[in-house]
């Protein structure tokens, strides 16, 4: 499964040039502050803007090239839409909603693999009611069914949380994290929330200004130094995958394993051995020279540092790898040793002597890792 995005187009005074493929299911977030042109381009893949240049793929289906004078009609592209608000019809039911499309596409599903999204989304309950008489987060899953079962080749998702309170976003995450994992299918996902793309994205791109900053693993993006400056809106850090060893619900804690080190965080509610993704940011990472004593942070982690990033802002991007094995580092021989990025002012790097290949420390509060994010 694979998308080759390579468009050029002008709105008045904005100009939009993307060039960016993704390879294989899964979720890849488009992200950028607003007006950089992540909409414009979900809608040229779905056939809703035509671009003035370009070639737009998905699979071995050509959907859009200018020099061919290839343009696909919307209705034959196989393309899922979930827009920032539902677009449910008032006057139908949700069992209608979610048929409306699936009736008009010639390639359906099974109805074994039809009634699996139901449940998945846990609208079966719904089926015989209106969407007046539902809240927002289940008018957001009645749309992601739709969209499902009208049997697409890819899925767009246009901010689909924007509209929702946190108590509905915390609802409806849940089922986007199982359609990830569960239904093979390449997701784009337009976000500018770094905690929802960091929970939700195997992939990211960064658009900004409607060019085409950069893309990658969102392991890897989350730690570009380079990409700080993103408008205000792009927050370094690190995303490790982990999994849940123990757990108190006592004393309200999870107990978390990544790389052979322990992770103490707020407690998930999750069961022992779920595999999950922590989210740390780089301005909550402290570095000490030694090992610190009577803290109230539980997470005291061995690092070394292997680069540093002075930035404009009289601060310092600081890479630790895990572990005090300098010598497996100067060799090579631990190239997926997890990465740990940490952002300190330049006047601590100054009075703490830090340089390449120290040993050191990385402390960090349990209550600012962000451990709520079910990994695959």
């Amino acid at each position: 499964m694979s998308i080759i995005v390579s468009v050029s187009h002008n709105i008045g005074k904005f100009s939009l040039d993307a060039d960016f493929s993704i390879d294989g299911p899964g979720i890849t977030a488009l992200f950028g502050p607003s007006g950089s042109g992540k909409t414009t381009i979900i809608n040229i893949i779905a056939g809703l803007t035509r671009p003035q240049r370009g070639h737009v793929q998905i699979n071995e289906h050509v959907l859009f090239d200018h020099a061919r004078s290839i343009n696909v009609p919307v209705r034959k592209r196989r393309v899922g839409y979930v827009f920032q608000d539902a677009r449910l019809f008032p006057h139908l039911s949700v069992r209608d909603n979610l048929y409306y499309g699936a009736k008009r596409n010639p390639v359906k599903l099974s109805a074994p693999d039809q009634q699996e999204i139901i449940d998945m989304l846990g609208i079966r309950e719904l089926l015989d009611r209106l969407p007046n008489n539902l809240s927002g987060g289940e008018k957001q899953r009645i749309a992601l069914g739709r969209a499902l079962l009208a049997n697409p080749d890819v899925l767009l998702l246009d901010e689909p949380l924007s509209a929702l309170d946190q108590a509905r976003k915390e609802e409806i995450l849940p089922y986007f994290e199982n359609l990830r994992d569960q239904r093979k299918l390449p997701i784009l996902y337009v976000g500018h929330a770094i905690d929802e793309v960091a929970r939700l994205a195997d992939q990211m791109v960064v658009i900004q200004n409607g060019q085409t900053l950069a893309s990658g693993s969102v392991f890897d993006m989350l730690g570009r130094t380079d990409l700080a400056p993103l408008a205000g809106q792009f927050d370094t850090g690190t995303v490790l995958p982990a999994r849940i060893a123990s757990r108190d619900p006592k004393a309200q804690v999870s107990f978390l394993e990544s790389a052979g080190q322990r992770i103490v965080v707020p407690y998930l509610g999750q069961p022992v051995n779920t595999q999950v993704r922590i989210h740390i940011r780089a301005r909550d990472v402290l570095i000490s020279r030694t090992p610190p004593e009577g803290l109230s942070a539980n997470n005291i982690i061995p690092v070394t540092i292997i680069r540093m990033t002075e930035s404009t802002e009289n601060t310092v991007d600081v890479s630790l790898a895990f572990g005090h094995d300098t010598d497996a580092l100067h060799a090579g021989t631990a190239p997926d040793r997890p990465i740990l990025h940490a952002r300190i002012t330049s006047w601590s790097s100054r009075r703490l002597n830090l340089g390449l290949h120290q040993k050191v420390f990385a402390v960090i509060k349990s209550v600012t890792v962000n451990g709520n994010l079910r990994d695959h």
